[in-house]
């Protein structure tokens, strides 16, 4: 047994894993697009796909998906297994995939998601399948919750060992983490520790980080909106499709439903600028079931957390392009969430195109920034009144920025080690992936604190 990376190894874009389970078998484990600095990596699959036998995807976002379409023209045949509520969003993200980074002719989209369609096995959590194996190797795999976004799951593979041994047909489990999600978070509950591994490849995209609490995170979002709609400005949130923007819906219906029917925060115009957004908004109101109890409850009491009074969603470019007219005219207190989430396309560039360099205008990061993409930029220059490019155009960057590092749709250092600390059985092998170079060096540190010499600990190459 072994394991092969092919993407989120000296970054955090790009997830692809091969588990080499014998010599004429592998599966992988997500094969996702590169972002920022990482995006100049050739997205063609250059490396051999003959043993592999299927497709393991742990959620859908970019980073782990958007390669499929280059899988499949690689001539990949075998199953792509994922939880039931990724099942469903896969083919919205991978057409989009597609016509950002590919084409829009309808027939290449139409062929490609029907053969998706084909290949996707839907599977519930917390079932054991069995993976395809060439030999007489067995393999079986489960995913368990990991609480990202919705359908997300860390995987674990059973894997039976044939060493002549005290024990012949003994079983080596590897876990892959996926993304895991951070504590106390809205909409989805935390994600639990697995009772074993043997070989644990986890990710650390916070792994020198540490989160706010949710009251203090959530106070913090309280303040920041207040202060920035004072001078009736708008307020621009970059925000993930998938998860962050749900979870900040779910926020803001919340400080709104308890502000007081005289308060200010009734006449905030809460704007989702995104039809991939509203789509998946949409899939997280279908699996309801999946939300966590303190969600449950305020349905259960009338409340619609990701459909109220306040909420405006902009479908088409041509209301996209009337509501950026609108709020450049009047002076009117609007909150914008609008993807991507690290400002390098979408719809969120337009607006900061065009209000930037207002000093009325604010701008919120509430999720990580890759290096290399326009988000960092903005982080980084913005409170020095710097500038960007957005478009060729050199803009000033006047707006407030502003970042709440609590709403990281990711676990911090906190949570990476509970996930080891909370196993009944401890893995020998840690491999460390999905991480900035100072991220993946503090979490190795701080497992070889707790866990000592007896453990492997090695960063992902």
């Amino acid at each position: 047994m072994d394991i092969l990376h092919h993407g989120a190894v000296n970054g955090v874009t790009g997830s692809c894993h091969e588990l080499l389970i014998n010599e004429q078998t592998s599966v992988l484990i997500d094969c996702g697009l590169f972002q920022g600095e990482d995006s100049k990596e050739d997205l063609s699959i250059k490396f051999d796909i003959g043993h592999v036998t299927a497709l393991i995807v742990t959620h859908c976002h970019i980073d782990h998906v958007g390669r499929i379409p280059y899988l499949l023209a690689a001539g990949f045949k075998g199953p792509i297994f994922t939880s039931q509520a990724s099942a469903s969003l896969l083919p919205l993200v991978i057409e989009d995939a597609i016509k950002v980074g590919v084409t829009r002719d309808p027939k290449i989209i139409n062929a490609c998601l029907k053969l998706l369609k084909r290949r996707t096995v839907p599977v519930d959590f917390k079932t054991w399948f069995d993976l395809p194996c060439n030999g007489q190797q067995k393999a079986k795999a489960r995913f368990q919750r990991a609480g990202h976004i919705l359908g997300s799951a860390y995987v674990e593979i059973d894997i039976k060992t044939h060493k002549q041994s005290t024990k012949p047909n003994s079983t080596h489990r590897v876990v892959f983490s996926g993304d895991l999600g951070a504590p106390y978070t809205p909409l989805l509950p935390s994600p639990k520790a697995p009772y074993k591994a043997d070989t644990l490849v986890i990710e650390s995209t916070y792994g020198d980080k540490n989160h706010q609490g949710r009251k203090q995170r959530t106070q913090t979002l309280k303040k920041v909106i207040e202060r920035a709609v004072a001078d009736n400005g708008v307020v621009l949130v970059p925000a993930f499709s998938i998860g962050r923007t749900q979870e900040l819906l779910y926020e803001l219906e919340q400080l709104i439903h308890s502000s007081g029917s005289h308060s200010k925060w009734r006449d905030i115009h809460v704007i989702l600028d995104s039809p991939m957004a509203a789509n998946f908004t949409e899939q997280y109101k279908k699996f309801k079931y999946l939300w966590d109890n303190e969600a449950k409850q305020k349905v259960a009491k009338g409340r619609h957390p990701l459909d109220f009074k306040n909420l405006t969603t902009v479908d088409s470019h041509k209301e996209h392009i009337a509501i950026i007219n609108y709020l450049s005219t009047r002076q009117t207190p609007a909150i914008i969430l609008a993807a991507s989430g690290m400002c390098n396309g979408g719809r969120i560039v337009n607006y900061l195109e065009r209000f930037l360099g207002d000093a009325t205008a604010d701008v919120l990061f509430v999720g990580y920034q890759g290096r290399g993409t326009l988000g960092r930029d903005i982080q980084q220059y913005g409170p020095r009144n710097g500038y960007v490019f957005i478009n060729n155009t050199r803009v000033t960057i006047n707006a407030k920025v502003h970042t709440i590092s609590g709403y990281s749709a990711h676990a911090d250092q906190n949570g990476l080690i509970k996930f080891v600390t909370g196993m009944r059985k401890k893995p020998s092998h840690i491999k460390i992936v999905h991480g900035d170079d100072d991220a993946k060096a503090a979490l190795a540190n701080k497992y070889k604190e707790i866990l000592g010499e007896n453990v492997k600990i090695e960063i992902g190459s």
